[in-house]
């Protein structure tokens, strides 16, 4: 099968098409024909390489994909051959205590496709019978496979661990990006105002018609003065960063007393400077997400399947143009997911 590997760490020019050995199905595993898979920011770091943390290269990278399965393993129940599903990307023990709980993705094995093992950047890959999630006919392989992730941790987010409710004013960062664009969709679904602040005007129109009630351009605008005029000057009860170093200290300030920053990830940089006094004297809290359950999974598939939630893919690319994907990522030039096109 073709399929993209990573040997080292790198520029575009670490990502290699080549032939790998077809998977087999294990008891209790599934093989699945991959038809289309999304790249998300995460594939850029597996690429580059992060200090500090080792990736177990050579690796396949890619963590969200959907297809049809070719094969099923021994002991497996409730998946056909044949099937169209899309790809749970992240990986538990299934039997410990948190797993047990619902609470898979803080399991103490827990990673995710492409990062702690091959992925879906390949023709076929091999998955536990319970990564695969079946998927309506009307859902198009490239949407299947531009949610999961994203979407997930946007659910994490907003309502594991902050628990918004209705009427609660939420600012997203980079609203053009996968996570944000999943979240503004969660957000309008439970009630919640959302502030979406993006880096051009042509994002602010975009994430405006998903349903966010404000659009902030930061490239033009001043943030800090128009969500002060938006909320009477009481700042917003939530904000939704995964940008980081570069937004970090104003998202403490644009909280109201009692407020939380939730953060999934530091696109910008990993340093935090914040003022203290902030956060003890209008008792804020920071908040830590990464990822969510497979519980949380099946309902979104059903949400999406429902329509009540639309996977927005920004383009689609074949698998030999990965590196343009990457680039367009890096570039911050999407708004959505870039899917790469697989198999007919």
């Amino acid at each position: 099968m073709k399929a993209v590997l990573i040997e080292a760490h790198g520029g575009l020019e670490a990502l290699k098409i080549v032939d790998r050995p077809r998977p087999t199905a294990g008891p209790g595993r599934v093989v699945v024909d991959l038809k289309a898979a999304a790249l998300n920011h995460l594939d850029v770091w597996v690429r580059k390489g992060v200090p500090g943390h080792k990736f177990p290269l050579p690796i396949i990278p890619g963590c969200d994909g959907a297809g049809v399965v070719r094969e099923v393993g021994a002991g497996v129940t409730g998946v056909e051959v044949g099937q169209r599903v899309l790809l749970a990307p992240g990986m538990s023990c299934g039997f410990c205590m948190r797993c047990a709980e619902g609470r898979d993705h803080l399991c103490r094995t827990y990673g995710i496709l492409g990062e702690t093992r091959d992925g879906t950047c390949a023709e076929c890959v091999e998955v536990p019978a319970r990564n695969v999630i079946p998927i309506s006919d009307h859902l198009s392989f490239h949407q299947a496979a531009a949610f999961p992730l994203a979407y997930l941790t946007a659910w994490g987010m907003i309502v594991d661990r902050c628990g918004v409710k209705p009427g609660d004013d939420v600012l997203v960062w980079a609203a053009g990006s996968g996570v944000s664009v999943a979240s503004i969709q969660i957000l309008r679904l439970i009630g919640a105002r959302v502030i979406a602040v993006a880096s051009t005007q042509s994002k602010v129109s975009a994430a405006l018609a998903l349903g966010a009630s404000l659009g902030i351009c930061a490239s033009t605008q001043d943030v800090n003065a128009e969500v002060r005029a938006a909320t009477g000057k009481a700042g917003v009860d939530f904000v939704v960063d995964h940008v980081g170093e570069a937004t970090f200290g104003t998202s403490l300030r644009l909280l109201k007393k009692g407020g939380a920053v939730v953060t999934c990830g530091a696109t910008s940089g990993p340093k935090l400077e914040a003022d203290l006094r902030l956060i003890f004297f209008k008792s804020l809290s920071i908040l830590g997400s990464t990822m969510g359950s497979l519980g949380a999974l099946h309902r979104l598939t059903s949400l999406v399947g429902a329509r009540a939630l639309v996977p927005v893919v920004d383009r689609v690319i074949p698998l030999h143009q990965v590196a343009d994907g990457h680039a367009a990522l890096e570039a911050r030039g999407t708004f959505g997911k870039v899917v790469l096109e697989i198999g007919a």
